[in-house]
């Protein structure tokens, strides 16, 4: 049977466009809706077998999976990868017990003491850097229960593998991309998000090395942090436009990204300014298309998902660990023209 993604590409939409139809959820035209069920019934897609618990010939597994912030793009992303992950292991009756919370490191340890309760068999979330959250993890460790991080790392913790960016060289692939189209003559301003986030932490870090090596007429005016909150970030733009009104570029690195490229999209007094971003998310197509990205770095979130899924049920199933403890996705440059 063809995974999400293998529908996806014939039908020239996104995985998790497709993970949205096929589950009747979430927000998508009447045509396009048409247009990924004819092509899901044309490679003979079956949910019903897809969904069918099959446990008498394998064991049930239920995995845990933390998600910031909700659904958008890159948790369906993610979503999508796991669960066609999940339907070439059909054998094994797996189940998914998602919990979206906001970004903050009092929600996530409650989720993690919820799942706890849950009594999973492995999870997969992204983890604040606290030592709250490194004694969870290693709570689980010593249950036999894996842990898989995605997207942000933590270090000394008894987690399995880590999947996702190599966020030290986006950073600094953000930082030679931004060399590259300012012919190296910038000032910028960076607002990132929390400092318990290892990903946000490092992009900084390898934007900062990249143009202090290669680019010394592009200078950081200030770095800001938003705590990925919309209201926050818009608001910490708008100061950052008034305490620095010479500034050319914008570097985004965390979430809070609507309400930073809302602010700069309702600026008036100036407009010429390059602006990278992190990830693909709603607010980047959009903002993309408003004229106000002009780049974003993305981390293959489907591919996390798939590989997570991949590494956690191989530990459960044979008891394997992986091969390697960093799996590390492509980095892509997403312009207008190919988001």
């Amino acid at each position: 049977m063809p995974t999400m993604k293998e529908i996806a590409d014939k039908a020239g939409v996104s995985a998790s466009t497709v993970e949205k139809v096929l589950n009747d959820r979430g927000s998508v035209s009447d045509s396009t809706k048409k247009k990924v069920l004819d092509v899901a019934k044309q490679m003979d897609y079956n949910p019903t077998t897809a969904s069918v618990s099959l446990e008498p010939k394998g064991k049930a597994f239920k995995i845990g999976v933390i998600i910031f912030g909700g659904k958008d793009k890159l948790a369906e992303d993610i979503e999508a990868g796991m669960r066609d992950e999940i339907q070439k292991l059909s054998q094994y009756d797996i189940k998914l017990i998602i919990r979206e919370i906001e970004v903050t490191l009092d929600a996530q340890i409650a989720a993690l003491d919820d799942m706890a309760k849950e009594n999973i068999d492995g999870l997969i979330f992204s983890p604040f850097i606290d030592d709250a959250v490194r004694e969870r993890i290693n709570a689980f460790d010593k249950k036999g229960i894996p842990v898989v991080t995605i997207n942000s790392d933590i270090p000394d913790a008894k987690r399995l593998a880590y999947v996702g960016n190599d966020t030290y060289r986006a950073g600094r692939t953000a930082g030679a991309f931004l060399g590259m189209i300012t012919n190296g003559q910038a000032e910028v301003g960076i607002i990132t998000g929390s400092n318990k986030v290892s990903s946000h932490a490092e992009r900084v870090q390898g934007f900062l090395d990249e143009v202090k090596k290669n680019y010394p007429n592009i200078t950081v005016e200030t770095i800001r942090e938003c705590k990925d909150e919309d209201y926050k970030c818009y608001e910490t733009c708008q100061r950052i436009a008034i305490e620095h009104p010479t500034l050319t570029a914008f570097l985004f690195t965390a979430g809070g990204l609507y309400g930073g490229l809302k602010s700069l999209y309702q600026m008036t007094v100036r407009s010429n300014f390059t602006c990278i971003t992190f990830d693909e998310i709603s607010a980047t197509k959009e903002f993309m298309e408003k004229g106000i990205i002009t780049a974003a770095i993305s981390q293959e979130p489907y591919v996390e998902g798939t590989k997570s899924i991949e590494i956690i049920m191989r530990k459960l199933v044979q008891n394997k660990d992986p091969e390697n403890e960093f799996y590390y996705t492509n980095i892509n440059i997403k312009l207008p023209q190919n988001i």
